[in-house]
């Protein structure tokens, strides 16, 4: 009976047996293949290298689900979709020929991956969408309930804490947490009443009106323009060899306005995109537009204007790609991207939207919008009312943008048909000799009734014609040059006449002798405009006078973005493999078709046009590049690590229902204001959790990657400096203006075209925030550079954290970091009172805003102990850590500040905790 019940037994197991495995064989044959997350990393790992891109070997491509289906060279397709036993590819993949197998001369590929593609093929080898390339949608809130929870961002994170069997940390204390929001929110230190007012009882509603003063400060705009300024690789300098001075620090000023006022995210794009093109632009609308005006200038000479004209057009595309779209656009210059569904084509195409600006590559970096002061701007007020009454609207608009703008206007670098006549350097400006002319092309005659022109020419007895169409064509206007020792504007009237015509400029001087071969005039720029109306009228006269003192008057200019007019439109070509010089076919402004969303209706093929797609709130990278980019200011890492990959080489996300959540609340519950989406993420209980680091998370979760503990990352070059200038009593509240140049060394710069040279500030500017430092493309501030401040040649998306020996000399040794620690062991010696120990203390109260252990403190005493017995020793070694400041100096003094020095580079004091 036993042996029976036995016998059985094993029966049922071996039944059961060869039915678990046949459900999981039919379940592994006949389960889903997703094509993003299965199939795509296989391919981009294994076969694109040799079958996508530039590469297509074999005429088979994986770029695109069309190419890969299509037929070979061999005449045969390579997949065939629903035959995996007769789709070449799985034959050659599994191949026992060398030479057959692919990945061809690489390790083969493992039977999992194969299992993958065979049912993949089997399925249909249906092509899938990339999760960042898809719609954002309102994501659903997980049902999560624990008393840890304080709103919706934490569902989310302890939703992905509870499925690895994690716990989230105990909060930060109040002091840390004070420090971490901050430096956070405003980058620097509050002010000590809004701090005590947390310290006082640092309960939850303390916390709030902490951050919400935080916001509200006018300090946020300067730590979150710091951010921005990478992204826009603002600089006070050109770049290149010669890297010459550039007037656009008014950029800088509008985006701690913008992030000030929390200009909505959407409008905010817009302005830096199009601002030229809104209708009436302020000053400012302009302005933003230097955003792309950012882009390098070669001033080098002999360089070709219009190689490096369109090397910035490329760049601006990159660049608005890298910024808002975290997406690697740039590839697609050369090739259709390896990896993500965007053609060469659309690259050029998207180029367009850029590609018919004003701008030139000229030393003078033309378009410049000209700002007036308070008592100008009322003149000017009256003076365009008074045109707008006495003429018509395209007159009083075309006058006002001169005014504005010297725009549009003919180049003079862009002459041609030169008879006796040079491009200085190539690239500058037009010299002319005498019986000279060069050729204007294709100016816009209609209503233009004068000329004006930008020269210098000191030699007298000069005389401009311009005539039209050809050397000796009819005569449109002359006039007698009045010399001056320096740059100015002169004008002459014309005959007014229709359409686009060649002018040519011809200059005669017979006063001179024959054979004189000097430069007698070097011009800038040819205006075409119309004169003023009401000629005749008894207010005339003093109206021309006041235009042309508004024109000619010196004020602040910045470069920025204009759309060249109908009849200077450029044409846009693919350039073949990137080549500017092999032009491919002409294209019109696109935008990429693989986002899945055209153009909102009306959008003019402009860069109005592309601000309206990028801020459509269909487009599915704007608004979570910006969600990724605040979270990762706050935490050190993105939801998405890869700032500058959202594609599918980029990193996944680790929280992607969040990541969207938070997307689609930033563009509709928000409206698409910043500051509510970093008061939720540091209101969260995530953001407020301690970072100590247990064995079980360093074991776990080295990376943080599930957010069981709050941040702890190195403070960026910025908030180094500009934490220590708080600490220390020296920070400067002056904002907005010309940058400033705290002390650095002589020989930092080499400047041998202008002779420039760094020229300390005086007074409050070199205590200055960091923000507001010049930036020199070629040598910028060594202490930023020494903590991974970015050189800003290019658009930097995310800044690499290094530790290096480099970082601990500078904060210990560098001159201005010695300064704060000066004035900082003066505050403590005011403030702790007389006894060391106590302003040991106070030290670290101005520090961390926690009591100092007694263990630290005794540390302190002891090195302060040490260098007192050291400086009472050696008087002059006790003046040289004083500054050499022999009247004032101590060995007490300077012992503090040996103690000052030293805690401006505690470990907790260089990180965020």
């Amino acid at each position: 009976m036993l042996h029976s019940f036995h016998n059985r037994k094993i029966i049922w197991v071996l039944a059961l047996l060869v039915t678990t495995g046949a459900v999981a064989c039919f379940t592994s044959s006949s389960k889903k293949v997703d094509f993003s997350a299965d199939v795509k990393p296989i391919l981009n790992k294994k076969c694109i290298i040799c079958h996508g891109g530039v590469k297509a070997k074999g005429g088979f491509s994986l770029l695109f689900r069309e190419e890969a289906l299509a037929t070979t060279e061999s005449g045969e397709p390579a997949i065939i979709p629903g035959d995996p036993d007769h789709s070449e590819m799985i034959r050659r993949l599994t191949a026992k020929d060398p030479e057959e197998r692919m990945p061809y001369k690489h390790a083969p590929l493992s039977d999992d991956e194969i299992d993958i593609l065979r049912r993949w093929i089997k399925q249909g080898a249906k092509w899938g969408d990339h999760w960042a390339y898809l719609p954002v949608k309102k994501t659903e809130v997980p049902d999560e309930q624990n008393p840890w929870i304080r709103n919706d961002i934490d569902k989310f994170i302890y939703e992905k804490l509870d499925a690895q069997g994690l716990k989230p940390a105990a909060p930060a204390d109040k002091y840390t947490l004070l420090r971490r929001v901050s430096l956070d929110l405003i980058g620097m230190y509050p002010s000590d009443a809004i701090a005590q007012q947390y310290l006082r009882t640092g309960d939850d509603k303390a916390y709030e009106q902490l951050v919400d003063s935080l916001l509200s400060s006018r300090h946020f705009g300067e730590k979150w323009t710091s951010m921005w300024l990478d992204l826009a690789r603002y600089a006070d300098t050109k770049g290149y060899e010669s890297d010459g001075g550039r007037g656009i620090w008014r950029y800088r000023d509008w985006l701690i306005d913008a992030f000030n006022a929390d200009k909505p995210y959407n409008v905010f794009i817009t302005e830096q995109i199009a601002g030229d093109l809104l209708p009436h632009p302020t000053d400012a609308q302009y302005i933003a537009t230097a955003f792309s005006r950012n882009s390098m200038t070669n001033d080098e000479g002999g360089t070709d204007n219009e190689e490096f004209r369109t090397a910035a057009v490329l760049d601006r595309v990159n660049t608005t790609w890298s910024t808002l779209m975290s997406t690697t656009f740039s590839c697609v210059q050369c090739h259709s991207h390896p990896y993500d569904p965007f053609r060469h084509e659309e690259y050029y195409q998207f180029a367009a939207y850029f590609n018919n600006t004003m701008d030139d590559d000229i030393p003078a970096e033309y378009p410049l919008v000209r700002e007036y002061n308070d008592s100008m701007k009322l003149r000017l007020t009256g003076l365009i009312q008074w045109i707008r009454e006495k003429g018509n609207e395209a007159q009083t608009q075309q006058l006002y943008q001169f005014l504005k703008t010297w725009e549009p206007v003919a180049y003079a670098t862009t002459a041609d048909s030169l008879k006796n006549a040079i491009i200085i350097n190539k690239n500058v400006a037009l010299g002319m000799r005498n019986h000279s002319y060069a050729r204007l092309r294709n100016v816009n005659l209609d209503g233009a009734r004068q000329v004006i022109w930008n020269f210098y020419s000191n030699k007298p007895g000069g005389r401009l014609n311009f005539r039209m169409d050809t050397p000796d064509g009819p005569l449109l206007g002359s006039v007698a040059i009045q010399p001056q020792d320096k740059w100015h504007k002169e004008a002459a009237e014309i005959q007014e006449q229709q359409g686009v015509h060649d002018v040519y400029v011809v200059y005669e001087n017979p006063g001179l002798p024959a054979g004189t071969e000097d430069i007698l005039g070097t011009f800038d720029w040819f205006g075409f405009i119309p004169d003023l109306p009401g000629k005749g009228t008894p207010a005339y006269a003093a109206n021309k006078k006041m235009y042309w003192d508004l024109l000619t008057a010196p004020v602040t200019t910045t470069p920025v973005m204009m759309e060249n007019p109908g009849w200077m439109r450029r044409k846009t070509h693919v350039f073949e493999r990137g080549n500017r010089l092999t032009l491919g076919k002409e294209v019109a402004p696109a935008v990429p078709r693989s986002l899945g969303f055209a153009m909102p209706a009306n959008a003019p093929k402009n860069r109005m046009g592309l601000a309206l797609w990028l801020t459509d709130k269909r487009n599915p990278l704007v608004s979570r590049t910006m969600v990724n980019r605040l979270w990762e200011q706050l935490f050190g890492e993105g939801i998405v690590e890869t700032l500058d990959d959202m594609g599918t080489q980029g990193m996944p996300p680790t929280h992607q229902e969040l990541l969207d959540y938070l997307s689609w609340k930033f563009m509709n519950d928000d409206n698409w204001s910043i500051k509510k989406v970093l008061k939720e993420i540091v209101l969260s209980a995530t953001y407020r959790q301690s970072s100590k680091l247990t064995p079980e998370l360093k074991e776990k979760d080295l990376a943080n990657k599930f957010y069981a503990r709050g941040p702890r990352l190195r403070l960026s070059a910025e908030q180094l400096r500009d934490q220590d200038l708080c600490i220390s009593g020296l920070m400067s509240s002056k904002m907005y203006g010309p940058s400033v140049m705290p002390w650095q060394p002589d020989g930092i710069w080499l400047s041998p075209y202008n002779a420039a040279r760094w020229q300390s500030s005086a007074g409050e500017d070199q205590y200055r925030r960091a923000v507001y430092t010049y930036w020199k493309r070629t040598a910028p501030y060594p202490s930023m550079i020494s903590f991974d401040g970015a050189q800003r040649v290019l658009c930097t998306v995310k800044r690499v954290r290094t530790n290096t020996p480099l970082q601990a000399l500078t904060t210990l040794n560098d001159s201005a970091y010695l300064d704060m620690a000066r004035h900082l062991a003066a505050r403590m010696e005011k403030e702790g009172g007389n006894d060391a120990a106590a302003q040991i203390k106070k030290g670290y109260q101005l520090l961390l805003y926690r009591p100092a252990q007694a263990g630290e403190v005794k540390v302190f005493e002891g090195l302060y102990l040490q260098a007192l017995k050291d400086f009472t020793s050696s008087p002059q070694k006790a003046i040289a850590m004083a500054g050499g400041q022999k009247e004032k100096t101590t060995p007490s003094g300077a012992a503090m500040i040996v103690v000052a020095n030293a805690m401006l580079n505690l470990d907790e004091v260089v990180t965020k905790n």
